[in-house]
């Protein structure tokens, strides 16, 4: 069928197109991006993307990085073509995504603009979806390297009581990427890029472990977009890191590919998983008690390679249906709440809150859960095996573009990350791998037996150093 040969093209253009797409999941999927320019000297067209689509008056969005590397040209272009502007450029040396950016982006709004134009990647891009959507305006970025996955996405990952928190916003329109300007970004930007996109191997094969135990929607054509814009990633490392433009250009398409995806379904779940999770965590971490955080992808690819070695302890284990039983049953959730509040401080609390609601620890709902997990455990065994790359595949993507492999490399201990992914089952209402592990009564002893090898993978990987 044509639409399916779109998805494995990735075709952006055809995929784009306005009428949309009724699928074969008996979903209607169709995105607010029109346009995708990707080109050698595209900033040179910003003129024209923004009076295609509307744009008279625009209000431009930027830090004093984003602004040095392509504000110049773009208030240029803007000019040329006679669309008035008005700017608000950050001055600080790190910019967090927290009530106080958007307030003050907020107060120097001119309501007069018609469009807001982002010049930037992750969180200039999801601050400007958050002035979009709550002026209801057009929005259009020009993006400034390819580091992360959310260009075309609908959400926002924003910091709400010292939480990390996604929050629905709204689409572009458009999508402008300079590969001029995107084949010059720092490397750990490209490293960024590439380790989000890796962590849909693991996304991909949690979606369809959820669909069997839980009954959440999933869509196999979204599913083999993503697959084959992973595939693209990694078949394009090695020339990502050397900066040549055909592969910068691979990897940026494969990124907002999977920004439309999320948009497709209205769902994270294609793009991240319990990997991701590690990273929410490390930045709570950071954020509540100043300890070591990088690049939100670069922390997500290095995590993949830990879920990868959590999944292949999970094919160990053999479900005992009686011992999850009293596991549960046991477990002290005051106690468990203590610790949470040891590891992550105030931010804590809105996980505690936010377990009230959602109950992933009820006892009904988890018989349940392992009723499905027992009559189905085959299939999730196949589903682990189908979809997840041997290690030796992964660590060869990871070790072209020099991404860190080892929790010491992240500046954390691995007990640190053993306690890490024990927690990541309370940021989020979202089926992952420690919660399969918990409904099985075995998160203890897998969080053991992970954290063996990541003291192993440290010495090992030391001595190859």
């Amino acid at each position: 069928m044509q639409e399916q040969r779109d998805l494995e093209s990735l075709d952006l253009t055809r995929l784009l197109r306005d009428s949309g797409r009724l699928c074969s999941c008996g979903r209607y999927h169709s995105s607010h991006v029109k346009e995708v320019l990707i080109a050698s000297g595209a900033l040179a067209r910003v003129g024209e993307v923004v009076r295609r689509h509307g744009g008279s008056k625009v209000f431009i969005i930027a830090d004093k990085r984003t602004f040095a590397v392509a504000g110049e040209q773009v208030c240029t272009q803007l000019a040329k073509a006679q669309i008035e502007y008005k700017k608000h450029i950050f001055q600080g040396e790190e910019l967090r995504l927290d009530s106080e950016a958007v307030g003050e982006v907020i107060l120097n709004y001119d309501p007069k603009c018609d469009l807001i134009l982002a010049i930037g990647t992750g969180t200039i891009g999801d601050l400007s979806k958050i002035v979009a959507s709550v002026a209801r305006k057009t929005y259009v970025i020009v993006a400034t390297a390819p580091s992360m996955d959310g260009f075309a996405s609908g959400t926002s990952s924003v910091i709400l009581n010292r939480t990390k928190a996604s929050i629905v916003t709204c689409e572009p329109t458009a999508v402008i990427a300079d590969l001029d300007i995107l084949c010059q970004a720092p490397m750990e930007l490209l490293q960024a890029g590439l380790g989000d996109m890796i962590a849909k191997y693991i996304s991909i094969c949690e979606w369809r472990i959820s669909q069997i135990i839980t009954g959440e929607y999933y869509c196999e054509e979204i599913a083999s977009l993503v697959r084959r814009a992973v595939r693209t990633c990694a078949n394009n490392a090695e020339g990502l890191r050397a900066r040549k433009p055909e592969s910068v250009e691979e990897v940026f398409k494969s990124l907002v590919f999977t920004g439309v995806a999320m948009s497709f379904t209205g769902l994270s779940r294609p793009a991240s998983g319990v990997e991701h999770y590690f990273s929410h965590l490390w930045d709570m971490r950071a954020i509540e008690f100043g300890t070591d955080a990088h690049l939100h992808g670069i922390q997500c690819g290095t995590a993949t390679l830990f879920a990868l070695r959590v999944y292949g302890l999970i094919q160990k284990v053999v479900p005992d249906r009686q011992r999850a039983l009293n596991y549960a049953a046991s477990f002290d959730l005051d106690r468990w709440n203590r610790k949470l509040v040891a590891f992550l401080g105030k931010s804590a609390q809105e996980v505690i809150e936010a377990e009230k609601r959602q109950g992933k620890y009820d006892q009904v709902a988890h018989a349940k859960r392992l009723d499905a997990i027992c009559q189905n455990w085959e299939q999730i065994l196949a589903v682990i095996s189908e979809e997840l790359p041997k290690e030796e595949e992964l660590l060869d993507v990871l070790r072209k573009m020099d991404l860190p492999l080892t929790p010491q490399a992240l500046g954390l201990t691995p007990t640190e990350v053993r306690d890490t992914f024990t927690m990541t089952k309370d940021i989020r209402d979202k089926y992952v791998a420690s919660r399969l592990v918990w409904d099985l009564g075995v998160i203890e002893e897998v969080a053991d037996d992970f954290l063996l090898l990541a003291k192993q993978g440290m010495t090992s990987n030391s001595e190859c150093e």
